[in-house]
């Protein structure tokens, strides 16, 4: 694992990525803060309003350009994207250090439209790049420690947001912007296995991008079951707060250390199943590994009546009682599961895809991924609004595995596997 993220094919790319997750989540975090703390301080449900607003206008460019980002990807130079993208990054930290400067909601949401767009057109980049430059046993633990990092950077972003000042997360934005773009330098040339034009329609790019990824079974169920389990960890992290302060009687630090429960053990997973699976793209985990999370949300919704009627609890006082580490247990052991469960089904998109058409499907992916993170919020929203309790709710999220288990088991038998690249 060391040698490979030493390995200039692959660490230059791993700290790019990195350092792009967390500095979306520190400006979108120091954001939040800045207006729940200072500017609507004597308006919680407006300040509520905003930091939902703002995680769409993240989310939105998504949605409308991900088809378009595939499409340049497939057709361009992804370490020239790379770095241009990152060079862009530089330039809208620094509009962004002066939004939060300016105390602007306007300007600040601007740039995370802006900081969208960017992770946008990178996304496609950082999953298909890895089949040039990774050999094929290599693969799986390549986008196992992309995916594990990601979750971690999201995780330290929103750390650094919360305790950083409003001006030093301003200059640590830029820094990192900056540090980024010098590691995107270094990203091998990974030219496109079928040049040609651009089509910059992004409507065009969607539909087309869409209609390629449910083209076979193998790649539509794919495609499915990444976006659900995004989907499942949307509904979880957005709920870690009222599940620590209302269902559990934790404090903000409790809600902190369920979020580094459950990135941590998706990086760990992720970080795992390439040795389980002995470096082959293989689904033979899926389904287990899904059971497994909607069990871990079952075992979690019976361990939270442990806590009924108690009174604030910092990090010591909830671990002092056993029901904590029944809780904790139940949130790691579901991550781990879920890096298990989603891994793969990305090799699967970056192996049963024509070389040409790779970034389309990943960016196909990141399409749907979009959808079902906001269809799953907003029915998470209407089920809580009519009286659902969150670890009810967490539950019969994590059920929703029932569905996709016969796609699953039936996926085809034969293991994809991606072709050596030097």
């Amino acid at each position: 694992m060391l040698g490979l993220i030493t390995a200039r094919r692959f660490g230059p790319l791993f700290v790019t990525q990195f350092l792009g997750a967390f500095n979306d989540n520190l400006f979108k975090t120091a954001f939040v803060f800045l207006v729940t703390f200072r500017l609507r301080a004597d308006d919680p449900v407006g300040a509520a309003t905003l930091a939902t607003v703002a995680a769409g206008v993240f989310i939105a460019p998504y949605v409308l350009f991900s088809g378009l980002a595939g499409s340049l990807a497939d057709r361009r130079d992804k370490a020239a994207i790379a770095r241009w993208v990152k060079l862009a990054e530089i330039l809208f930290m620094g509009l962004g250090a002066g939004a939060l400067a300016l105390e602007s909601e306007a300007l600040c949401l601007a740039v995370l439209a802006l900081m969208g767009l960017h992770s946008t057109i990178f996304g496609p980049v950082k999953y298909a790049v890895l089949p040039q430059h990774l050999r094929a046993e290599e693969l799986l633990l390549g986008t196992g420690l992309v995916e594990g990092a990601t979750f971690v950077a999201i995780l330290l972003g929103q750390i650094a947001g919360g305790l950083l000042s409003t001006r030093d997360a301003a200059i640590a934005a830029i820094t990192v912007a900056v540090v980024g773009w010098l590691a995107s330098r270094l990203i091998p040339p990974a030219p496109p296995e079928t040049p040609g034009p651009v089509q910059f329609n992004p409507l065009t790019t969607t539909r087309a991008a869409l209609a390629m990824a449910f083209s076979n079974r193998s790649l539509a169920t794919a495609t499915l079951a990444i976006s659900w389990f995004w989907a499942l960890g949307a509904v979880y992290t957005s709920q870690f707060v009222p599940l620590a302060r209302n269902n559990l009687g934790g404090n903000e630090a409790v809600a902190t250390l369920f979020l580094a429960a459950f990135s941590v053990g998706v990086a760990l997973g992720s970080g795992l199943v390439s040795r389980l699976l002995r470096g082959r793209v293989s689904v033979r985990l899926a389904a287990p590994a899904g059971l497994v999370m909607a069990l871990a949300g079952l075992d979690l919704y019976f361990a939270e009546g442990a806590f009924a009627a108690l009174p604030a609890l910092d990090v010591p006082s909830f671990l002092a009682r056993p029901a904590g580490w029944r809780v904790m247990a139940d949130l790691t052991v579901l991550a781990i599961a879920g890096g298990i469960f989603s891994v793969p089904l990305y090799g699967v998109l970056q192996t049963a895809t024509p070389a040409g058409s790779r970034a389309s499907a990943i960016a196909a992916n990141n399409i749907v991924n979009a959808a079902f993170q906001i269809a799953a919020v907003l029915a998470i929203g209407v089920a809580l609004s009519f009286g659902a309790t969150v670890p009810l709710v967490l539950a019969g999220a994590g059920l929703t595995i029932l569905v996709l288990l016969p796609w699953l088991r039936g996926f085809p038998s034969g293991e994809a596997a991606a072709k050596p690249r030097g």
